[in-house]
């Protein structure tokens, strides 16, 4: 696998993990709700969560996919069922007040937030077919395990770091005041946009 190759895949996922979609949107509205230590868990789970769907593509699950269109169907269904639940409770407790900063920690653990971005992740089976599509473009088939390493490693941080930076923008307390003087309407408009994305998801 050439340098050339390499960064072509890695430029690749960079732009795709940096587009809006449910991990962005998600680590926005944690950013500005609970603060950058919860965003960086969550940050931490989205990267796991496309380490996972990469490796899945690396052994073929894209091809799977195109075998087995059932088996994608059930996925995207599955996954777009939970961001809309997601963003239904996001709707139906848009008028509750913004819980005060808490003394005894973040409003979520650690592992809860991980949990939350791997699954949000997870949600989407997308990248599947993206990995695997970047990878049949730009990964030669006798290209040696370190490389393939390198480039699953590469894909966890750019998916880490574009998340993260994305609630630490938000954390700040100007952002974290401004959407407490708007939260009902902010809280219905990203839940709105997330059941379209939930939407897109299952049916497309």
């Amino acid at each position: 696998m050439t340098l050339t190759a390499f960064l072509a895949a890695w430029l690749l996922h960079l732009v795709a993990a940096a587009s809006p979609g449910p991990t962005i949107l998600m680590s926005a509205r944690i950013g500005v709700t609970e603060g950058m230590r919860t965003g960086a868990f969550y940050a931490l789970g989205c990267g796991i969560g496309a380490l996972v769907w990469a490796t899945a593509a690396l052994f073929g699950l894209a091809v799977l996919f195109q075998v087995a269109p059932a088996l994608l169907i059930g996925f995207k269904l599955a996954g777009g069922l939970f961001l809309l639940w997601i963003a239904l409770q996001m709707w139906r407790h848009a008028p509750d007040p913004v819980p005060a900063p808490s003394r005894d920690g973040a409003p979520r653990s650690d592992i809860s937030a991980t949990r939350f971005g791997l699954a949000t992740q997870l949600a989407n089976p997308k990248p599947a077919i993206f990995f695997g599509a970047v990878f049949v473009g730009t990964i030669p088939p006798e290209a040696p395990t370190w490389t393939l390493a390198a480039l699953l490693a590469a894909i966890f941080v750019n998916e880490t770091v574009c998340t993260a930076g994305v609630a630490r923008i938000f954390s700040f307390e100007t952002s974290r005041a401004a959407y407490a003087r708007l939260k009902s309407s902010l809280d219905r408009v990203f839940g709105g946009i997330l059941g379209l994305l939930g939407i897109k998801i299952a049916l497309t």
